[in-house]
């Protein structure tokens, strides 16, 4: 498959010394919906800083859509929609009249098609109803969606979009990874940076990791799931005993959640889900539930840094 961004040995280290992105070596498949994946801090704005030719890098290459850059950055930028560290907007103009003047700045873009295109941006973010109010009475989740649009106001072969989004509320996320989904779908490639887990296991196809400005890990998200292992699940009015049990049996990790719910790893070879079972209703334990819970990407983060992950 081809990758509509690939880079090798990517550094970018500021004047203060501060090492931000360090040997980054990335493949983002084209056609994907490829999320850049880790805490604030992580570097995922200085890489998409870079890649979009806004910085240029201290060491290492970057291509986007087969071409080097910041080279061929005009050349390859008006094939790309990007909102990046928010939107930049004039707060004493109107939604409407914002992408107005940012598609007139385009050379590419048609003046003939110029107002029709703004009306379908505007209404395609949900701001159509909003669209004469001036930019500086929106809220930070209208602006995010007026960056989007801006983003929108011609079709793209590729998308990146740096924590796109902050500010919503969960209707607003929804309406958001909807949108992703349908470009995706017209096989444009999306580039989503996010420091929310939920958020990149819903829409993407692909993973890349970042922790401390280094790469830990890209891939298909199934496949990143599936190396870290699930957890062991049961279910029972009787935490404290079902836990005790666990432990004798040698099962690591047992915590109990709640006042139902006891969680622990999975056993490793040599042990069978039955024998666990068996050795809990022998002791008393009344089950409700048992089971190995499928792993996810907030398992992979902490299997790979062992460390937690803002969720939130």
């Amino acid at each position: 498959m081809a990758a509509a961004i690939e880079t090798h040995g990517l550094t970018k280290r500021y004047r203060s010394g501060r090492l931000a992105v360090e040997r980054l070596d990335l493949v983002v498949p084209e056609g994907s919906v490829f999320g850049y994946l880790g805490p604030n801090g992580s570097g995922k704005t200085t890489t998409i800083r870079m890649l979009m030719g806004l910085i240029e890098p201290t060491a290492g290459t970057a291509t986007v859509l087969g071409e080097p850059m910041p080279r061929a950055a005009r050349t390859v930028l008006p094939q790309v929609g990007a909102l990046i560290e928010g939107p930049a907007l004039y707060g004493f103009l109107s939604g409407r009249d914002n992408l107005l003047r940012y598609d007139a700045a385009d050379p590419t873009a048609d003046p003939a098609t110029r107002t029709a295109r703004v009306a379908a941006a505007l209404d395609r973010v949900g701001l159509a109803p909003a669209a004469g109010r001036k930019a500086k009475a929106y809220s930070l989740g209208m602006k995010q969606r007026l960056g989007l649009a801006a983003a929108l106001l011609q079709p793209r072969r590729l998308l990146v979009l740096d924590e796109p989004t902050n500010g919503l509320d969960p209707q607003g996320m929804r309406e958001i990874r909807t949108l992703v989904r349908e470009l995706a779908a017209d096989g444009t490639t999306v580039f989503l940076s996010s420091h929310l887990l939920d958020e990149i296991e819903q829409v993407c196809t692909h993973v890349a990791v970042m922790a401390q400005g280094r790469l830990l890990t890209q891939g298909p998200v199934a496949e990143l799931a599936a190396r870290a292992r699930g957890r062991l699940t049961v279910t029972t009015p009787d935490t404290g005993q079902a836990a005790r049990v666990l432990k004798e049996l040698g099962v690591a990790g047992v915590t109990v959640q709640d006042d139902a719910t006891v969680t622990g790893e999975p056993p490793g070879e040599g042990t069978e889900l039955s024998d666990l079972t068996a050795a809990l209703v022998r002791d008393g334990v009344r089950l409700r539930g048992f089971g190995i819970e499928r792993a996810s990407l907030e398992d992979a983060f902490v299997a790979l840094t062992g460390e937690g992950f803002d969720v939130a």
